[in-house]
């Protein structure tokens, strides 16, 4: 073996052992710092509230479209209780669709009422609640994303605030009050630890979510 074939050797030895690690470690593909709950390829760690028929996979994305579900995370990471932490999601909807990602919630069927949602909708036209909303407690009324277009929610829990960010320009961001109980229709919606999840809001809308990384902060 010449020099140039040793060197095209040990390259090759080296791109190799690469690619492994990257396929052993996935976490290696997050933001510094953060760690990612989806591994891109099944819903492993994930568990649907009910109608599990309406996620499924696609091009590396979950997908929601079929009836009303929430899917949650119940993987290993952090026993999955969240209270402080930066979370990351990208998401594209189709146009009409409705969806949401809840922080520091619970496991359980139906509308969930522990935590909060940050709301996903761009065109969905009954709801004036539009995306970044807190949803039924700080909401935004003005479209700021398009449809068919991947853009990212970013969702930081510090103490009793909340805080949603788009483009590294806060959106929302809402500070629990000391005699706070709740929303009208959702008593639970009280910061606390709790886990993540994704909403599938009914079998008219298709969401994609991905890229779903957290950095705990305590």
């Amino acid at each position: 073996m010449d020099l140039n074939e040793h060197a095209d050797s040990i390259l090759g030895t080296m791109y190799r052992t690469a690619f492994l690690l990257l396929l052993a470690f996935p976490a290696l593909h997050a933001e510094q710092g953060f760690t990612d709950l989806f591994n891109g390829h099944d819903l492993t760690g994930w568990t649907a509230g009910d109608n599990p028929q309406t996620w499924s996979i696609e091009d590396g994305a979950i997908v929601s479209h079929g009836p009303h579900s929430h899917l949650f995370y119940t993987g290993e990471f952090h026993n999955h209780a969240f209270k402080d932490f930066e979370l990351k999601v990208d998401v594209m909807t189709r146009p009409g669709a409705n969806g949401g990602v809840y922080i520091q919630t619970a496991l359980q069927p139906g509308w969930p009422n522990k935590g909060f949602e940050i709301q996903v909708n761009n065109t969905y036209k009954t709801d004036p609640r539009k995306t970044f909303s807190i949803y039924e407690v700080k909401d935004v009324h003005e479209q700021l994303v398009p449809d068919n277009e991947w853009f990212t929610e970013d969702i930081i829990a510090r103490g009793d605030t909340i805080t949603v960010k788009h483009d590294g320009k806060v959106v929302v961001e809402w500070t629990q009050p000391a005699a706070w109980k709740g929303t009208s229709d959702f008593s639970g919606r009280m910061i606390g630890a709790g886990t993540i999840a994704l909403q599938g809001h009914d079998a008219g809308s298709k969401v994609y979510y991905k890229n779903i990384r957290i950095k705990p902060l305590d």
